[in-house]
């Protein structure tokens, strides 16, 4: 019988950073490890003004940490926030248990859900990248396996013909989304040519994007209630009640503390979002933290240089609701419209905001220009 991992959680918040508080933050690590397939049983957390150098966690917290990973029989240590390769080596000798980091995790998360032969060319490209500067821990154990005179170690050998397998496979990954962008980039032409319109939805990982897709377009893409759990993009062609037709795209979910390297392999899949002429940014607003998770999607967007389209903010899982979260203005959000995809509630509204910005964009060379900003509150609640 499969006896799933068992992980203790541990985590750092830092006052440099702005991110969900520490205990939000590790509640979405513990989420991410269901995800993956691991068995949380604890987690431990402290707040700094900065990090260690060599265990990023403080000397009395990593004490702790021991004592609670050996009563606890743990298998792994997961860190919510990225480890430098030492830090990760230190932790490990230190724990005496496998130590992996928010990165780590996402990157597992990403292999077990990408199906496409896009999808795993770009998660394996992340995976590549992410391994290459953690060689040098891969091979500790043999570098201190001393050659003959005049010869190298042994370690340093085996890490340079690593390194040299690894930076060629990056390289041919690298290519071969290359071909994926020109591909994207001829079918975005056609696109053009005949005046069709794009319309990408995007969030926060598990807001409810691809349950959206599938009822706005009537398709039966992949949607339960985990994180990342579709990567692969789909876009489906809709015929709006105006008679106007759209692509609707469904893109990969964000997340706090996205790494970089994550958006640069996923780039070509991303570009659906760069390319958009409309944005669906679909929120979770049954999270009590809701505000954040837009933060974090803002944050991606500005990486991608997309954050100035015009975007439509869907609150979504208002079915999770009883009444108005106190003490928050949504006008900051405008046009926003509060929906539940799971239930079917007020998503004609949405489709008739949708119609009324994709009839207010006009083909101006080879982009689409919002002329008229529409405007649309829609507060609908279960009974």
């Amino acid at each position: 019988m499969f006896k799933p991992k068992t992980v203790v959680l541990a985590g750092v918040e830092l006052s440099s950073e702005k991110h969900l508080p520490i205990e939000e933050s590790l509640d979405e690590l513990g989420r991410l490890a269901d995800t993956a397939g691991f068995y949380v049983i604890d987690k431990i957390f402290q707040k700094k003004p900065k990090p260690d150098l060599k265990y990023f966690i403080g000397s009395g917290k990593i004490e702790e940490l021991k004592a609670l990973a050996a009563s606890k029989k743990a298998d792994l240590v997961i860190f919510d926030n990225d480890l430098s390769p030492s830090q990760n080596r230190n932790l490990e000798e230190f724990l005496g248990v496998e130590v992996i980091d928010r990165t780590a995790l996402i990157l597992r998360i990403f292999a077990r859900h990408a199906k496409s032969r896009e999808g795993k060319i770009q998660v394996e490209l992340a995976e590549q990248q992410y391994k290459l500067p953690r060689l040098s821990g891969m091979w500790e154990h043999l570098s201190r396996q001393k050659g003959g005179i005049g010869l190298r170690e042994v370690g340093e050998t085996q890490i340079e013909i690593d390194r040299r397998l690894i930076k060629r496979r990056i390289s041919w990954l690298k290519k071969e989304i290359e071909k994926i962008k020109k591909d994207r980039f001829l079918r975005r032409e056609k696109r053009i040519k005949n005046k069709i319109p794009l319309v990408s939805i995007v969030g926060y990982t598990n807001a409810g994007k691809s349950t959206l897709l599938n009822l706005i377009a009537k398709t039966d893409s992949k949607a339960e209630d985990k994180l990342f759990a579709t990567l692969d993009p789909t876009t489906r062609r809709v015929y709006l009640p105006s008679g106007k037709t759209i692509l609707l795209s469904d893109t990969v979910g964000f997340i706090q503390k996205l790494p970089h390297l994550l958006v640069e392999s996923f780039a070509a899949t991303l570009e659906e979002a760069q390319e958009a002429d409309l944005l669906l940014h679909v929120v979770d607003f049954s999270q009590p933290h809701f505000e954040d998770q837009i933060a974090a999607v803002y944050t991606v967007l500005e990486e991608l240089k997309c954050i100035n389209k015009p975007i439509i903010t869907v609150f979504n899982k208002i079915d999770l609701l009883k009444k108005m979260p106190a003490n928050i203005s949504l006008k900051k959000h405008q046009p926003w419209v509060a929906i539940s995809a799971k239930e079917n509630t007020g998503v004609i509204d949405l489709v008739q905001l949708l119609s009324q910005s994709v009839s207010a964009l006009s083909l101006t060379g080879q982009k689409y220009q919002v002329l008229n900003s529409a405007r649309h509150h829609s507060w609908l609640l279960p009974g």
